[in-house]
């Protein structure tokens, strides 16, 4: 009976039949896009995300008054035909058969259909429009696959998945968020007049916006109310008494994305998204990735630790301003899982004033930036390299306040040799007999040189590579040069706090991990990324570090009155260049914090910058970094069981010969080659 219709506007009945026949008969619906909900370690929500604003819902959580409503105005005789209506197409052969158009003929299976197609084109322009498009061959298609629906759902999982994937306008997908958009109530309490005003926008949602068009929206509603008296769905009285009801908006603004997170969650928020979008773990291929995402529907819950994270936000909060050029940034992991416990910036997520959506804790290519130049908190990856190559807490050397560096290898057999290049110390006192123990408290320079000159670089970069450090954060290679050692690469308080997670975790590295698990709008779970902890390191060499990195926080380390109250705390400073950037990395038994605080806009030296109650004095990490790492370690710890160390027996410190002391005549240089751009110290 369809074949005529579209015969009579011009396809022979022959060519109809064929084209008919030529497709296939299984119409599989997908599931609809919908929002997804990112959970907290605690299960409270830290945002609901989505490309379409959609909560699917069963027919028992619609009212009834809804679904009639809609039939009445759009296919009133959609209880009585199948998927095609004859007299429709009646109808619409004799309105527009002299004039080649398609409209009028469709019924709500026909209509569900083409809707199926536009919400599986998403975002893509082009594809919505062909899914639109009011051609012959369309119609056709709609035809075959409504007979596939009809043949396969009852009438009222047709209806019930019409009125889940249509469009109502304002962002708001399927008749739950129509209801909450406009009314700011649940579909299954539509009232009369509701009902019948989302039943008429559903034509037009641009034309019938209520919020911009009302006066188009009301008579819309009104005519929906006189069909559905016509059709004695409702009597005469009940719709002069609706028509005679204004329209009554409770509008509710959506509320979605990152942008939306609790106070300080924004930024581990995007990392979130950016982590499914990218981890083959989501998808095999990007657009896989991406259609998860978007399709939505997710339960997504993550490591995030609320406690944890508020006491990050309150360190931010005292110890930095939104509006100081230098920012603070920290990043809290659990060594031997990897889970990201908290992760907060002094610059608040947004899109204002003092605001910002670039993630500092974490590198480019996943929402953030170039990274920092680590300065000395990497001098325990040479310590780790040297000691796995042999080599103990009892290394010793004569160690000079300034020297040229020492010639070096690295894995490609490139020779880097000193040409007149010096490395220096932080204080001409900063010479003499000295081993490892005592270099790695007072982080001295030249100490580490020497140290890694023995090592070999590519011992170092091996052992970088294997604590997950394999570029850095902008994306560039690893700069794999003399002056590795006193941090030259641009590196990410994420990255960083995953090292030290593995000094803390007796050598077992663990990659740093966000996701807890995710389940799919089909209640199943789906993948996600994993650890991958491994063994990259000895126990006794990861120990042994530990055990020297607590001499840093004791007196006469560089971070001396930084340990925490009442239980082992173990960590490095680290400032760069001119002190461009100061760090504190610092750790128990059970957590790792890594803090860097500097100047994200020209990188000029943090000396004399206004941050938090006043300019920065002493631009060392342990004075700039250190308190904002102490204050949130600090409230993270305070009420949990105290943990120790391993106990490690470090070798006493060598006889002093300062023989080896201040090089004549050395001019004070910044620590480094000049186009290594950083030096280590304190």
């Amino acid at each position: 009976m369809a074949l005529p219709f579209v015969g009579g506007i011009g396809l022979g009945a022959k060519d109809s039949v064929d084209s008919f026949n030529s497709l296939p008969s299984d119409f599989k619906t997908p599931p609809l896009s919908q929002a997804s909900t990112i959970y907290d370690a605690d299960n409270g929500v830290i945002a609901t995300v989505y490309d379409r604003d959609r909560t699917v819902v069963p027919s028992d959580q619609i009212a009834p008054l809804m679904k009639s409503a809609l039939v009445d105005i759009e296919d009133n005789r959609f209880y009585q035909h199948g998927a095609i209506d004859p007299k429709g197409l009646l109808r619409a052969l004799d309105s527009n058969a002299s004039g080649g158009g398609t409209q009028g003929a469709s019924t709500l299976t026909q209509q569900y259909v083409k809707n199926v197609f536009v919400d599986e084109a998403g975002n893509n322009a082009a594809a919505v429009q062909e899914a639109q498009r009011q051609t012959v061959g369309r119609k056709i298609q709609e035809m075959k696959y409504a007979i596939s629906v009809e043949q396969t759902l009852t009438k009222d999982q047709i209806l019930t998945n019409y009125l889940n994937i249509t469009f109502f306008g304002e962002n708001a997908y399927g008749v739950q968020a129509a209801a909450q958009r406009y009314f700011s109530t649940d579909a299954k309490d539509l009232t009369l007049p509701e009902a019948a005003l989302l039943a008429g926008i559903e034509q037009s949602p641009t034309n019938y916006d209520p919020i911009v068009h009302p006066d188009n929206a009301k008579a819309r509603r009104d005519t929906v109310l006189k069909k559905m008296a016509q059709y004695g769905t409702i009597t005469e009285a009940e719709a002069k008494q609706a028509i005679a009801t204004p329209i009554q908006l409770h509008v509710t603004s959506p509320q979605q994305g990152c942008i939306t997170a609790k106070a300080g969650e924004g930024f581990f928020c995007d990392y979130v998204k950016q982590i499914m979008l990218s981890d083959p773990a989501f998808g095999p291929s990007a657009a896989a990735r991406q259609a998860l995402w978007s399709r939505g529907g997710l339960q997504i819950h993550t490591t995030l630790d609320p406690k944890d994270q508020n006491a990050v936000n309150q360190s931010m909060a005292d110890n930095a301003n939104a509006s100081d050029k230098p920012a603070a940034v920290m990043s809290v992991v659990q060594p031997g899982t990897g889970k990201i416990l908290a992760m907060g910036q002094s610059r608040p997520y947004g899109l204002g004033t003092n605001q910002t959506t670039i993630n500092l804790n974490v590198n480019k290519a996943l929402g953030g930036g170039q990274g920092f130049p680590t300065g000395s908190t990497f001098k325990p990856i040479v310590a780790a390299a040297a000691m796995e190559s042999g080599m103990g807490a009892d290394t010793n050397f004569n160690v000079p306040y300034s020297m040229p560096w020492p010639t070096m290898k690295d894995c490609q057999g490139n020779v880097y040799k000193a040409k007149g290049q010096t490395v220096h110390n932080d204080s001409t006192s900063e010479a003499g007999n000295m081993g490892m123990p005592q270099a790695l408290a007072e982080s001295i320079n030249t100490y580490f040189a020497m140290l890694e000159g023995q090592t070999g670089l590519c011992s170092v970069d091996q052992m970088a590579n294997r604590l997950g450090i394999t570029q850095q954060a902008g994306g560039d290679k690893l700069q794999v040069v003399p002056s590795m050692t006193l941090g030259v690469n641009s590196l990410t308080p994420l990255q960083m706090a995953g090292v030290y997670a593995t000094f803390a975790a007796h050598g077992t590295f663990c990659a740093p991990t966000a996701i807890s698990s995710v389940t799919g709008p089909d209640g199943k779970d789906v993948s996600v990324p994993s650890g991958n902890c491994s063994q990259v390191m000895s126990p006794t060499t990861a120990d042994t570090i530990t055990a020297m990195l607590q001499g840093v926080v004791q007196d006469g380390g560089t971070a001396s009155g930084q340990g925490l109250a009442g239980r082992p705390s173990a960590g490095k400073t680290g400032t760069t260049n001119q002190a461009e950037q100061a760090w504190f990395i610092g750790y128990t038994p059970d957590l790792v914090g890594a803090t860097v605080v500097a100047d994200t806009g020209n990188q000029e030296p943090l000396q004399g910058q206004n941050f938090g109650s006043g300019p920065i004095e002493t631009a060392f990490g342990a004075q700039v970094a250190g308190p904002v790492w102490h204050e949130a370690m600090q409230a993270i710890t305070a009420g949990t069981p105290v943990n120790d160390f391993p106990d490690i027996q470090l070798p006493s410190a060598p006889p002093q010969d300062n023989s080896n002391g201040p090089t004549d005549g050395a001019s004070p240089t910044d620590g480094a080659s000049p186009t290594d751009g950083a030096a280590g110290g304190q």
